[in-house]
């Protein structure tokens, strides 16, 4: 008795099946089969719920940061809506009675800025202190590093690091007090200069010296504070490039310039991006404190101007438009600043 055959699908090119071989040996598989496409708003396949519901921990732990960035430094730039009117904080029961009542004036506050001899002074100062403080002050934190690092004793090395944290907890109102008597007219300086028979000089009140004064001052307080970062992308360095390059014969320098500078170069072209965005911005209490003692006309700076026109003469809007001027131009500078890092081939602020 016969039996019958059940006739199969026709074999295609496309089976991915292997086929049998006349000697009994199977033909080789064709190229494994596409994964299916990702779904809309996945990535790598899991959905944002699933990565809400797995990190939701880290989530939380962020929250309260992120509420007080939004509260503090987002939710007031809505009130530089001032900056197009001429607002009169009298002319309501509160804040915003009194921008809804306020006349709108357009950019004339913009205009009167370009016009006026005060503001460009002031600009003239902060551009100059800045670029004194990038030459002097940033690579002070990265040599002092370098100098800790190369310790060799884990206690001398905490030691140096406590001494040089130290200033960062002081106020400035403190350590501009420790320079007036260190450097002023009857500080230690000049009275010894005195007891031999020179002339006293006083540092504190010379208007030529006093961009070099606010930079030392700077760097005597925070050098020690920026060391950290520095420190922290030393520690991540593998002690074998520095045998191997020893075995090699490379000498200290050799090591320090071909390892050691190297891996610092991604945190030196992230922090050099953030020094220049706030290049505007280089020190208010510190300069205010010292403004009267060597005049406006060489410490006057755009901070220091904000504050006198805003909350001495009470031209809020003006105020306001300074305010407005500075933010665009340090968020320029550092997008500037980050893609001249990303010629470099660093990263900077964010990837490209």
């Amino acid at each position: 008795m016969s039996q019958s055959r059940v006739a199969g699908p026709a074999r295609t090119t496309d089976d991915r099946t292997p086929a049998p071989c006349g000697d009994g040996e199977e033909a080789p598989a064709g190229p494994p089969e596409d994964p299916p496409p990702a779904r809309r708003g996945t990535a790598g396949g899991i959905t944002w719920r699933i990565r809400l519901r797995r990190d939701r921990t880290l989530i939380l732990m962020t929250l309260p940061a992120v509420l007080l960035v939004l509260v503090f430094n987002y939710i007031p730039l809505l009130g530089n809506v001032v900056a197009f009117q001429d607002y009169d904080p009298y002319v309501g029961d509160n804040a915003l009675q009194a921008i809804a009542r306020s006349p709108w004036v357009g950019v004339e506050h913009f205009t009167r800025m370009v016009e006026d001899r005060l503001f460009r002074q002031a600009l003239g100062n902060t551009l100059a202190i800045f670029l004194v403080q990038l030459t002097l002050f940033f690579p002070v934190p990265i040599m002092l590093a370098l100098l800790i690092n190369s310790f060799v004793r884990p206690r001398v090395r905490a030691v140096a690091q406590a001494v040089l944290y130290l200033p960062h907890f002081f106020s400035w109102v403190l350590v501009v007090t420790i320079f007036q008597q260190m450097f002023g007219g009857a500080g230690m300086l000049a009275q010894t200069l005195r007891e031999h028979g020179h002339e006293g000089i006083d540092l504190m009140t010379n208007p030529g010296l006093f961009k070099f004064l606010v930079t030392f001052e700077m760097v005597w307080k925070d050098a020690g504070w920026g060391v950290i970062v520095f420190l922290a992308a030393l520690s991540a360095v593998s002690t074998d490039l520095y045998e191997a390059a020893a075995m090699d014969g490379a000498s200290r320098w050799r090591r320090m310039w071909h390892v050691t500078l190297p891996a610092l170069r991604p945190v030196v072209a992230l922090l050099l991006v953030l020094q220049v965005g706030n290049a505007l911005t280089v020190g208010f209490e510190q300069i205010l404190l010292q403004r009267t003692a060597v005049g406006p006309t060489a410490a006057e700076v755009l901070d220091t101007y904000v504050w006198n026109v805003g909350i001495q003469f009470g031209d809020f809007s003006y105020a306001a438009a300074v305010g407005i001027v500075k933010g665009i131009f340090g968020l320029c500078l550092v997008l500037g600043a980050n893609k001249v890092a990303h010629m470099m081939g660093e990263q900077g602020v964010y990837k490209r």
